[in-house]
Formats: C-alpha cells, sequence, structure tokens
C-alpha cells in the first residue's frame, strides 16, 4: 500500500469477509474467526484502490454536506404545499399512459426516500421533489406507479419503467448524484 490507512478488523462466527466504510470514515473488514492473517492482509491490498477511491469520494461529499444551507420549516412548507399541486397531475397523466391505478397520494418531508408506493396502491412522495429538475419528478412518479404492476424492484420492475422512460438509468444517476445533498437540507436545523 503506498499510503498507510488504519483498517480496523473484526472478526465474528460469519461466513464470508466484507469490507465497509462508514460515514465517520472508518474502514472496517469483518473476517470469520479463523480465517487466516496472511488472507485477510491480502484481501485488503486487493481492495486497496477501491478503499483509497470511496474514502476520497466520502471526503469530498463529507465537505459538501458541510456547505449545505438547511431549510427552514417554512421553506419546506413551501415545498409541500407545491408539491401538493405538481405530483397529483403528473401522477394522474403517468397513471394514464401505463394503464394503472392509485389510491391516495401523500405528500411528505421523507427522511429517506423519494417515494414509495403501498400494497393498496396509496402513494408517499418527498416534497424535496421540488427542489429537482422536472424529468427527474416524472422519473420518481413512474417509478412509484411501476410498483402497481410489480411490487419489486425485478426485472419484469424495470421493463415497466423503462416502458415509459427508456433512459431512466440516467435519472437514477442524477439522484445516486445529489439526492443525498437534498435530503441533507431538509435534516439540517
Amino acid at each position: 500500500m503506498s499510503k498507510n490507512i488504519d483498517v480496523k478488523i473484526i472478526r465474528s462466527n460469519r461466513r464470508s469477509i466484507s469490507l465497509e466504510i462508514t460515514p465517520e470514515l472508518d474502514v472496517i473488514v469483518r473476517a470469520p474467526r479463523q480465517l487466516k492473517d496472511s488472507y485477510i492482509k491480502k484481501f485488503i491490498n486487493d481492495k486497496y484502490l477501491w478503499i483509497e477511491d470511496h474514502l476520497e469520494k466520502m471526503e469530498k461529499l463529507k465537505e459538501q454536506e458541510d456547505e449545505v444551507e438547511p431549510l427552514s420549516i417554512k421553506e419546506l412548507q413551501k415545498l409541500a404545499d407545491d408539491a401538493a399541486f405538481d405530483i397529483p397531475p403528473r401522477v394522474k397523466h403517468y397513471a394514464n399512459l401505463m394503464g394503472v391505478t392509485y389510491g391516495n397520494i401523500t405528500i411528505r418531508n421523507q427522511k429517506t426516500r423519494w417515494g414509495s408506493c403501498t400494497a393498496k396502491g396509496n402513494l408517499n412522495f418527498n416534497c424535496l421533489m421540488m427542489l429537482m429538475p422536472e424529468d427527474v419528478r416524472d422519473y420518481i412518479v413512474v417509478h412509484e406507479l411501476s410498483h402497481r404492476k410489480e411490487m419489486n424492484h425485478s426485472k419484469a420492475f424495470w421493463s415497466e419503467v423503462a416502458k415509459i422512460m427508456p433512459e431512466y438509468e440516467k435519472y437514477e444517476k442524477w439522484l445516486k448524484d445529489n439526492g443525498n445533498l437534498l435530503i441533507k437540507r431538509s435534516r439540517k436545523r
């Protein structure tokens, strides 16, 4: 290894070896009790570039999060009001295109997800969607309505999404790249 990275090794009755980087940027290797030290050392060396790359990305993300301006209660309420006006027509439009029905639509300030669909067809959406580009909002609506046909994330589910939005991976990437910072804005207060 070219740079010294502290790695904590935790042994337990597990069957496989795994690698974790915590939000505090600790590197943890979990390994079976009987696994030889030499194997663990080789595992860490083989994963060194991955560890280095992810530590760097997580450090940058932490710096960005520290610079994030928190939303006030008033701003969150305005986003919720705007979402209650904006999202239901999108749901209706795409539900008609997809040939699905839905129940109630609820707008919330969710801390971990952009939307959800219950088995009864009730839909929940995050008010922070209003801070996204319109096509990403549309994608989230299509994603949730696709659960009316497939209540999982199987190939069949993604096929339903792709029928309406063949470029859905672009929106998934946008959410992966930008979503955490939006969520952080509602948590910092």
